[in-house]
Parts: C-alpha cells; sequence; structure tokens
C-alpha cells in the first residue's frame, strides 16, 4: 500500500502566510502540519511509500523539507512529485493531481491511501487503515456537531452497514452533521477508476467530487474518525489549531 498526500495548493485564503510557504509546511503546535499527517501514518503497516504532491512553485521547498525529516525517519520512504503548476489559475485540482502520480508512478497495481496535507488528526491512522482493508474504497467522516458547518465540506447519508447512499459536496442545505473529510483508501481494484473519471472530463478539483462520482459506481463504505480533527482553511482555523495540537 503507498500513500499520497495532497499539497499542491496554493491556499490564497491564507494570504500573506502562503505567499512564500506552501500551507502544509506552515507550523502548528511546534512542527509543519503535514509531519502530523506522516506521524500519523508512520504506525500503518504495510505502508511501502509516502508520495508528496505539490506545485513548481513550492517542490524545492518540500524536496529540502523531505530530505531533513527522512533523515530523521530513515525507515520511511517519501517522493515528491512536481505538478508543474505555478499558480491557482493553472492548477490541476486534487483529482487531477492524483491521477498524475498515478500515471507518472505506475501507481495501479497497488492499494492507495490519500490524504490533504492540510488535515491535522490527534490520533494515528491504524484504525482507519484496519477498516478500510477489504474494501473496494473508503471515506472517513466526522461529526462536526453542526448542520450548518457541513455547507463547507461534503454532507454524507449512509445506510444500517456504513456504505454511503448518497453524497453532496458543499451542499447548500445539509441533510445532517456527519462530514466526509479529506481522507480516503481505494483498493488497486478501484485506483484505476480515476484515470476513467478524469478521461470523462468530469471535475477535477476538490476529491471529494471524485467520491460523489465513485458511490453510484462501487460500494463506498466510511469510517467516523474520532479524538480532534482540524481541516485548516483560515487564519482563524489555523490560530485554533495551533491552540489545541500545542499540548498533543
Amino acid at each position: 500500500m503507498n500513500a499520497l498526500i495532497l499539497a499542491a495548493g496554493y491556499a490564497t485564503r491564507l494570504h500573506p502566510l502562503t505567499l512564500n510557504k506552501a500551507k502544509p509546511l506552515l507550523e502548528v503546535g511546534g512542527k509543519p502540519m503535514i509531519e502530523w499527517v506522516l506521524d500519523n501514518l508512520a504506525p500503518v503497516p504495510g505502508l511501502e511509500a509516502v508520495y508528496v504532491v505539490t506545485n513548481n512553485k513550492f517542490a524545492k521547498d518540500f524536496q529540502e523539507w523531505a530530505k531533513s525529516y527522512t533523515a530523521r525517519h530513515p525507515k520511511l520512504k517519501i517522493k515528491v512529485i512536481n505538478d508543474g503548476t505555478t499558480s491557482d489559475s493553472d492548477k490541476l485540482g486534487a483529482i487531477g493531481d492524483i491521477n498524475l502520480v498515478i500515471t507518472r508512478e505506475e501507481l495501479n497495481n497497488d492499494d492507495l491511501l490519500v490524504i490533504a496535507g492540510d488535515n491535522l488528526f490527534s490520533e494515528p491512522l491504524t484504525d482507519f487503515v484496519e477498516s478500510a482493508r477489504g474494501t473496494k474504497a473508503m471515506m472517513a467522516t466526522y461529526n462536526v456537531g453542526d448542520v450548518d458547518a457541513c455547507k463547507k465540506y461534503s454532507n454524507i447519508t449512509l445506510d444500517a452497514d456504513g456504505v454511503i447512499v448518497d453524497f453532496e459536496e458543499k451542499p447548500t442545505k445539509p441533510q445532517n452533521s456527519l462530514a466526509g473529510i479529506a481522507l480516503y483508501y481505494f483498493s488497486r481494484d478501484t485506483v484505476p477508476m480515476f484515470t476513467t473519471y478524469t478521461a470523462a472530463g468530469n471535475n477535477p478539483d476538490q476529491p471529494g467530487r471524485f467520491i460523489q462520482w465513485l458511490y453510484k459506481q462501487t460500494p463506498v463504505k466510511t469510517h467516523q474518525i474520532r479524538g480532534t480533527w482540524f481541516d485548516i482553511g483560515s487564519k482563524e482555523t489555523l490560530e485554533e489549531a495551533n491552540r489545541l495540537f500545542a499540548n498533543v
């Protein structure tokens, strides 16, 4: 199994903090937020390699960071992938970046974890991976505790077995407070479907849009994340995450 960390966005809502530094390299609780992701991945058994997809503007920064991180964690293989884009106007979108890495690195024959580089979890991801093994695809969920808050994320409805029966990306009228978050597992049978999705001309932006398409093709199970979760999308959430994760 491989892991792919999405880090190719330009985080314009966080300017000027992200004018010269990629969002996942901003510090939270004393270390770059991408290291929270990697530290939570470290205990996952059978993880072969971690791919970090970024853009041309920040590729060198990620390469320097990866060199430093692997020097401290030599058992973890990290490869930085430059998607070649230079600004928010020519970005490939998250799904476009996933398909790029799958194609370029020939990852069609292995299971794949996909995680947004700005998603922070207070707990290791071992339970999520254990729950996902044997499924075609799995999406992490989190109860945000407020129906209106789901307007910023994706809203899902499940059957009795935790399989998605309805999914809407950034809904105007959420049905509940259960949000789909940017943590996914795709089996080797499902990974090639990114190429199918992209070739059909579907929206290549938010990864949730792929789930919105996928659950109608094959069962997508879910796993609810416990503990603390943060999607860093604004200066306010960054400040709040710094307060909370300083003590984790």
